[in-house]
């Protein structure tokens, strides 16, 4: 039984406020983390130690730890990546992975998204399978999500976009979300992508559904996105916001304009 203060806590403000009872609970993979401050601070390899033995495969440590300790600047992100890709090379086990991708733990299933970066396969077919992890109920997953398909959204970019352009209808807010945050031209510890900083317009099919969406999470991608746009191309996107403005005269496109303009408007 997992104690009430644990499942209903609130995450640390900072690293030196974090609870070594609740890192211990991360570290066995029975709880998720609560926010970025506990989910920087999982000792994944202590994680996956408990994992694998779930799985009866211990003896895949040795692989793993290999790897992770090789690195001169470890993060968490690049913890993440390794761990997805090494599994990637150990087994394509569905059994391994469908453990990972519904475990309890968010690091674990952060671990399944970035499996699926390793893997060879069409941009339709990775987008598929990467949607339950943009779909997750966890910031970190959704946003590991993110990392493990934006390479291959911008080597297949169009694409990429014909099919994104579904799922600016979904009823779930996350996948609208990752259809304009997914694209981003900039985007935060993300590669760029240089055709839509110089082209944005070709974007444009994913935002324009999004202009007045009921979800501040998916407003804050759209705004974010043209943001990203005006830092290189500022004409098309103060055009694109007068144009919105006329049109969608209500108070959530406004809230994206204010967001988007915000460079701009310096």
């Amino acid at each position: 039984m997992i104690p009430e203060h644990i499942i209903h806590r609130k995450g640390p403000r900072s690293l030196k406020d974090l609870d070594p009872e609740v890192i211990e609970y991360l570290n066995k993979g029975s709880v998720e983390t609560a926010n970025l401050m506990e989910w920087l601070a999982v000792d994944q390899l202590k994680l996956l130690q408990q994992i694998l033995k779930e799985l009866g495969k211990s003896d895949w440590y040795d692989s793993f730890y290999e790897v992770v300790s090789q690195q001169k600047k470890p993060t968490a992100n690049s913890n993440t990546k390794l761990i997805g890709n090494t599994f990637s090379q150990l087994t394509n086990d569905k059994k391994v992975i469908n453990h990972l991708s519904d475990h309890t733990s968010d690091v674990a299933r952060c671990w399944a998204a970035q499996y699926t970066a390793a893997l060879e396969m069409s941009i339709s077919e990775r987008l598929e399978i990467i949607r339950q992890y943009a779909a997750d109920t966890h910031f970190g997953v959704r946003e590991v999500a993110i990392f493990a398909s934006k390479e291959f959204i911008i080597e297949e970019l169009t694409e990429a976009i014909q099919i994104l352009n579904s799922w600016t209808t979904d009823i779930d807010e996350n996948i609208r979300r990752f259809a304009a945050e997914a694209t981003r031209p900039i985007g935060v510890w993300t590669k760029k992508i240089d055709e839509l900083k110089a082209h944005p317009e070709k974007g444009l099919s994913l935002l324009e559904p999004l202009k007045s969406d009921t979800s501040k999470y998916v407003r804050d991608a759209v705004g974010n996105w043209l943001n990203d746009a005006s830092k290189t191309r500022p004409d098309w996107v103060s055009d694109l916001c007068n144009t919105w403005k006329k049109e969608s005269p209500g108070n959530h496109t406004a809230y994206i304009l204010k967001k988007a303009l915000r460079t701009i408007n310096k």
